[in-house]
């Protein structure tokens, strides 16, 4: 096996030379940079990472805790968060917390104990152990999807944090279910306690205002951000004695238990119940019908934690920031607006909306009753 003295050999360099080359540590000329790569390549010298860490203190390591990996919103953020990492030549080391508070801390502990240069972390919906660990070991970390309400000694937050818009686009959603008709408009909302679920139920709220419709607490269930828990949700919801015209979702997995439930009572979409879900999935123009649908960025939200992260490295007494990335409105078909190519809208707001100043405009959507309005009320 090639030692780094075989390469300084090779490349006409001293050791010294070929390690600031490896390890970034100092300026070298080009060409002798370039002779150095050169002789690493042709000799197949793979540089020890552990002695590196021990010499440079730095592991070039992140380590990235999510739960639910199998969930396809969490892995396109994985994807994302990996490709960064790759690409400013950082490795990742991955644990499940299992959205456990006491689990979460366990691993990111474990993580931290594996000389990680920096954390990424979507939060449990009781992240107490987790700051009081991160503060008090002052460990870099950016919070992804979910947000912390951990505020320093300013107005600020603590710890840098990127996501995704939630409440506006749940308005969306709920603005275009009103506008084709519908009056008692349900949401299948998250696991209390998470930052995703209180501002989507925020979203709802706002868009069943804006649309000048009650809202009727009865509608609003928690399917705790799981398929089996939107499953018996969803049943419950159409337990009513008046149920739902329309639903919506609060994220992928629910959908999916949603669809369970609506299909055990015989009901068909969207002509019995009307559907639209926060977070686009691969198939999700696959169903039938097509499910109109919030597309997170969840790539890019990966992406930009790692972005986010380096700069806390670089930076370390920079003040915490709160990244948020917008979304898009898919527009298919579960809605029951008729089939035809898929249109992306972003959200959008007028001042001087359809229903009046300030509120959410609705694209393409007529005021006008129909037989719809008469049917639910």
């Amino acid at each position: 096996m090639a030692t780094m003295a075989d390469v300084a050999r090779s490349a006409g360099v001293s050791v010294a030379t070929v390690s600031h080359v490896l390890n970034g540590t100092r300026p070298v000329l080009p060409h002798t940079r370039q002779a150095v790569l050169d002789a690493v390549e042709e000799l197949g010298y793979t540089p020890n990472t552990l002695a590196r860490s021990l010499v440079t203190s730095r592991t070039r390591s992140i380590g990235l805790a999510v739960s639910a990996i199998s969930n396809p919103y969490f892995t396109e953020i994985l994807q994302g968060v990996e490709a960064a990492a790759l690409e400013h030549g950082y490795s990742l080391l991955i644990a499940d917390p299992h959205d456990d508070p006491e689990h979460e801390r366990k691993v990111v502990q474990l993580l931290h104990e594996r000389r990680v240069e920096g954390m990424i972390v979507a939060p449990s919906a009781q992240p107490r152990a987790l700051l009081d660990y991160l503060g008090r070991h002052r460990v870099p970390a950016v919070f992804l999807d979910r947000l912390v309400d951990a505020p320093g000694d300013g107005d600020g937050p603590r710890f840098d944090q990127v996501c995704a818009e939630s409440t506006e686009p749940t308005a969306r959603l709920v603005t275009h279910l009103a506008g084709l008709g519908h009056r008692r408009i349900a949401l299948v909302a998250g696991l209390p306690g998470l930052s995703t679920t209180s501002e989507r139920i925020t979203g709802y709220r706002r868009g069943l205002a804006a649309s000048g419709l009650p809202c009727d607490e009865r509608l609003l269930v928690h399917g705790d951000s799981e398929s089996a828990g939107a499953e018996r949700a969803t049943a419950g919801l159409l337990s009513l004695g008046s149920r739902p015209t329309a639903l919506v979702t609060a994220n992928n997995t629910m959908t999916i238990g949603a669809l369970r439930a609506l299909r055990a009572h015989g009901l068909s979409v969207p002509g019995d119940i009307a559907l639209c879900c926060f977070d686009d999935f691969a198939w999700a123009d696959l169903f039938s019908p097509r499910l109109t649908a919030i597309a997170q960025p969840s790539r890019d939200i990966g992406a930009r934690a790692v972005h986010v992260l380096l700069e806390r490295l670089a930076e370390p007494e920079r003040p915490a920031r709160t990244e948020r990335l917008p979304c898009v409105f898919v527009h298919r078909t579960s809605c029951g607006c008729p089939d035809g190519p898929e249109r992306p809208e972003p959200p959008k707001r007028s001042p001087d909306g359809p229903d009046g100043p300030g509120m959410l405009s609705v694209p393409g959507v007529s005021r006008k009753e129909t037989p719809r309005d008469r049917r639910s009320r």
